[in-house]
């Protein structure tokens, strides 16, 4: 493509370490329907003839073909796939397929193959997201009346409703998929028509190329335009944050069906075994889940230090985007379906889940008791405390304290204060919107299917 140039052959370990067409052949489809639009617009311009128009996109749709049946014939001198498709377009259509590229740089021709790519990457990983999501949804409608520890610290802190903790891990996932969308209107901005530095000189309307190839507008800086890689860090970094709220979601299930725990069962389409131990079960689908994580911020650490410090217009350096861009990407697509059927098929345990409960988890509830009658808060939480440690030290639940004992902290106790020994009035308690009472976690539950676009 490049050859007239020079008067000796590369280094065959210069062109290995040069070609990029191993990794990004993954771009076929864009790089095919890129040039589509391209030889549409430049007839559209006056620069081929209607015939040969038509004749380039025979071609294309023939190479195009190829690649679908995976019968491209690819060659060891292919440099990438740029260089590919238009050298079996060659082969196919003959000298025609020389004039696609007047007016086109591989610098906006890959800027613009890779954009579509990643509005195509960011469709399936929102779509992916949701799965884990409506599994989030359909459990917590089940989870019905179920309460569970709340923990703080990894130690227990107040009881809350099951439905109520699996939706904590809704809207992280929610807060992902609308940062995909705002991702995605600034990754559909069409470079093409910025040649390799200084723009086209046809009078192609790229306006129109923008609509033909679904982008939302095109580039205002044709320097600018085929050096931008901004939007594929935006977009590992949402695939990072998704990555860690899996991971998140991951932790809390590793342990929950551990034995230890026993508040849930894994289904063992999603569990593996040991080659030693037969006993075990191994949540490995979300052990694995939480790994990728470390995998994915490290897609969005390379593309950091590949642009930091880069001169201005393009530079070899950017071929170097691609691969952690197509890794993060199918990271995701693998994790995430994974992450959904593991929770989905998930068997939440009622019994254990009541042995989870402590009654020092209604410490605050009883503070509760002495404010509504007037108590400082901070003199009741003391107090409570106080109750704490005397329980603590005649090896009794606070709950097993005589009235007698409660009154000797203050006098403010009545008999009643044993009606805050409830986990179900405790959860009923907190009825503001966002907290875990049923009433609350039931308008929590419809907002998130709202989100869903389900009822």
């Amino acid at each position: 493509m490049w050859g007239g140039r020079f008067s000796e052959g590369i280094d065959a370990r210069m062109a290995e370490f040069n070609n990029s067409f191993p990794f990004d052949r993954t771009m076929w489809a864009e790089d095919i329907s890129g040039s589509m639009a391209w030889a549409r617009q430049i007839c559209a311009a006056g620069v081929i003839t209607a015939a040969e128009r038509d004749e380039l996109l025979r071609g294309l749709q023939a190479v195009y073909d190829e690649f679908a049946s995976g019968a491209f014939p690819a060659k060891t001198d292919d440099e990438d796939i740029h260089s590919a498709v238009e050298r079996r377009l060659g082969e196919i259509v003959g000298g025609v397929s020389g004039k696609l590229h007047t007016g086109r740089s591989r610098n906006d021709q890959v800027a613009t193959d890779i954009r579509l790519w990643t509005m195509g990457a960011i469709r399936r990983a929102d779509e992916a997201v949701r799965m884990v999501q409506q599994a989030i949804v359909d459990q917590a409608k089940a989870a019905g009346d179920l309460i569970i520890p709340g923990y703080t610290h990894v130690q227990r802190a107040q009881p809350i409703l099951l439905a109520h903790w699996l939706l904590s891990h809704f809207w992280p996932l929610e807060r992902d998929r609308q940062r995909l969308a705002d991702c995605y209107a600034r990754v559909a901005i069409l470079p093409l028509g910025s040649g390799a530095i200084a723009g086209t000189p046809l009078k192609v309307d790229r306006n129109a190329l923008a609509a033909d190839l679904g982008m939302l507008g095109i580039s205002a800086n044709s320097v600018d335009a085929i050096s931008d890689r901004d939007f594929i860090a935006e977009y590992l970094f949402c695939a990072s944050m998704i990555g860690i709220h899996i991971s998140r979601l991951s932790e809390d299930m590793v342990f929950y069906s551990s034995a230890e725990y026993g508040f849930v069962t894994l289904a063992d389409a999603y569990s593996t075994g040991s080659s030693l131990m037969p006993q075990k079960k191994n949540p490995d689908s979300f052990e694995l889940a939480r790994g990728k994580s470390g995998r994915l911020v490290g897609s969005l650490m390379t593309i950091l230090t590949v642009l930091k410090g880069l001169p201005s217009a393009y530079n070899k350096d950017l071929q170097e985007d691609k691969e952690p861009l197509f890794d993060a990407a199918r990271t995701l697509e693998l994790t995430l379906p994974v992450a959904a059927g593991a929770l989905a098929t998930a068997k939440f345990n009622q019994a254990a889940l009541q042995r989870g409960l402590d009654d020092a988890m209604l410490a605050t509830d009883v503070a509760d008791y002495l404010v509504d009658r007037g108590v400082p808060f901070r003199t009741a939480h003391k107090v409570v405390g106080q109750l704490v440690r005397m329980a603590e030290e005649r090896g009794v639940k606070m709950v097993q304290l005589p009235l007698e004992a409660f009154q000797s902290v203050d006098s403010t106790f009545k008999a009643d204060v044993m009606a805050c020994f409830s986990m179900a009035a405790s959860v009923a308690a907190r009825t503001v919107p966002g907290a875990t009472g049923p009433q609350a976690v039931a308008e929590q539950l419809t907002a998130a299917k709202a989100c869903l676009g389900v009822r």
